[in-house]
């Protein structure tokens, strides 16, 4: 890969965060040790904050800190070294609070994250994201006028956040306490993501387990949740106690409150998750105690507080592995998934044998239209390409192997099932123009052994190819 692509990827993924981000490169030395950590990118957060930290000096762009050693801005920092070494070269993810009061008046969170890059051209160069916040101390006078029972309670949810080690574990039990604390009908904790135009039921808690919250959700679209940004503007949180409060709401939103009516909702507590002053998610309560509202309001708000700051923390980490994970380009597993899976996977099927089926599709010509019609074709063709395979191998995982190389793994269906599907991509990508796929595939009734059924998908690949190019003998590169 050569070093402007890396850098416009790389920079693409810094500029997606919503937190001062840079991608830091570090170098391992030949004795296995730390070498120098660079700034290889930052994103626009982290520019203003370097140059609000050294408006005095000769750093005022991006230009000028990218591709610099950390210890140009900071001191050296020999446990700052170890967990970016950790994370670039032991694939660690690691989310971590240190005391710098001190030198900037703040606690920092700080966490980092192992990129993927294939085609890496430095053998002795790994990459991984970093991202920090700046935070006060937790204003404690803001007890001193809560209630006992508010405040031991909010405490108490504290503690479950941070005594369990998986996050939707926590999020569940919170959701059942706020639930039960409001004697409510249902609650449910949830996230948005605007660029993604999406939103996601994290966690629910539903009296007796009548219905399903996400069930009920996938019949509202994201712009009826567009909608409540507007709504929470208007003071800071939503609360609607009877109907006089739905029809003055319905003058507002009416394609919302008709939801509400459909699902026999008749009060509710909105709450948004504020992040960085940007709304993440929402706190949904319906059919609660409205003798309580005053309480109430001002316990779920303090709890909110808190949420919102573990709930950016888990949409943080989600990314950034969908980012170390994920083909950027095409959208499908990125030949570092493929690796851990495929070695897991060895694994498993060693132990507990069952019927699998692998496949290797090479997209032919995408040499050639690289060089002769551009990348930005060729890019295209590989999107086109990914797109038919997720169409056709729908819940299979589909991995970009490399530039030109798909890979297939079904752990599902018959072999006649897999074949099936292999005769609609030959007859799908049969272009010899555009979309062209020379395809091997192998079927595992029983031995388990799926690196050995790899190898032969792959040998009957290269079989194929050498057919299409006897074909075509002009296309060969």
């Amino acid at each position: 890969m050569s070093n402007s692509k890396l850098y416009e990827k790389l920079k693409t993924a810094a500029c997606a965060m919503h937190l001062a981000s840079a991608v830091l490169a570090v170098k391992k030395n030949d004795d296995g040790s730390v070498g120098s950590i660079t700034f290889f990118v930052i994103n626009k957060i982290f520019e203003e904050n370097v140059i609000s930290m050294f408006q005095d000096t000769d750093y005022p762009n991006a230009e000028s800190v990218e591709g610099q050693p950390y210890t140009t801005f900071l001191p050296k920092e020999p446990k700052f070294e170890d967990i970016c070494f950790k994370s670039a070269w032991n694939d660690e993810y690691i989310h971590t609070y240190v005391d710098t009061t001190n030198m900037y008046g703040f606690w920092t969170e700080d966490i980092l994250v192992p990129l993927a890059v294939e085609d890496n051209d430095e053998e002795d160069v790994k990459y991984c994201m970093f991202s920090y916040t700046l935070n006060k101390e937790m204003d404690t006078g803001k007890y001193a006028t809560v209630p006992p029972d508010i405040a031991s309670f909010v405490i108490k949810t504290c503690l479950q956040l941070r005594n369990e080690d998986d996050f939707m574990a926590s999020m569940d039990i919170v959701t059942k306490d706020i639930r039960e604390y409001t004697n409510a009908y249902a609650t449910c904790i949830m996230t948005v993501t605007p660029d993604l135009f999406k939103f996601d039921v994290i966690s629910e808690s539903v009296r007796n387990d009548e219905i399903c919250i996400k069930e009920v959700f996938e019949d509202i679209p994201y712009e009826i949740v567009e909608t409540w940004e507007g709504l929470v503007g208007e003071t800071n949180c939503i609360i609607i106690k009877d109907e006089n409060d739905i029809l003055y709401y319905e003058t507002k939103s009416p394609a919302w409150v008709a939801t509400l009516r459909q699902n026999d909702v008749h009060s509710l507590i909105l709450v948004p998750f504020v992040h960085q002053n940007a709304i993440i998610g929402y706190l949904y309560i319906t059919n609660f105690d409205t003798e309580q509202i005053v309480r109430l309001k001002e316990t779920i708000e303090l709890v909110s507080f808190f949420l919102s700051s573990e709930v950016a923390n888990h949409m943080i980490m989600e990314r950034l592995e969908y980012l170390s994970t994920i083909d950027m380009l095409t959208g499908v597993y990125n030949r570092n998934c493929m690796n851990v899976n495929v070695d897991e996977l060895s694994t498993k099927l060693k132990l507990h044998p069952k019927p699998f089926s692998v496949a290797f599709c090479d997209l032919n010509g995408l040499k050639s239209i690289n060089d002769n019609v551009g990348h930005n074709d060729g890019d295209r063709l590989l999107k086109d390409a990914a797109s038919v395979l997720k169409e056709i191998f729908v819940g299979d995982q589909i991995y970009r192997a490399g530039g030109d190389e798909f890979t297939i793994i079904s752990l599902h269906g018959t072999e006649q099932d897999f074949m099936q599907k292999i005769a609609m991509l030959k007859q799908e990508a049969c272009d010899p123009d555009w979309l062209y796929f020379a395809v091997g595939y192998y079927h595992d009734a029983s031995s388990g052994n799926l690196r050995l059924a790899l190898r032969y998908a792959d040998e009957r690949m290269y079989k194929d190819k050498d057919a299409y190019y006897a074909a075509h003998p002009e296309r060969r590169r």
